[in-house]
């Protein structure tokens, strides 16, 4: 199971986004979703940096969780920030989504 992620400040945030802190962004912002669709049926993974298990609904313990979504830093901060709309990512296969739940578009963006 992944461990809970810390927001960061404001400060960090804006320092992050001058600096291109891929790092600190996507930790920022999977931490955010946390905060906003709290729950443990979707697995959001953004290698190599973080993964969370957010959005209510049938909770998993063990293997595989029944939703798995995954993109890159890049794609991920785009999506949080709003430069990049859900079903873009999707169509251009930038996202990897599958099973129930797995559509984050109504959590989206996060900033």
């Amino acid at each position: 199971m992944p461990a809970r992620l810390r927001v960061a400040t404001p400060a960090e945030v804006a320092a992050a986004r001058e600096s291109g802190d891929l790092r600190l962004l996507t930790k920022h912002f999977l931490a955010v979703l946390e905060q906003r669709a709290p729950g443990r049926s979707v697995e959001v993974r953004v290698p190599p940096y973080a993964a969370v298990q957010v959005v209510e609904g049938v909770r998993h313990t063990r293997g595989t969780p029944p939703a798995v979504v995954e993109m890159d830093p890049p794609t991920w901060v785009a999506l949080a920030t709003g430069d990049l709309a859900w079903a873009d990512a999707e169509a251009s296969g930038r996202v990897r989504a599958s099973g129930e739940r797995a559509d984050l578009a109504p959590y989206l963006p996060l900033a």
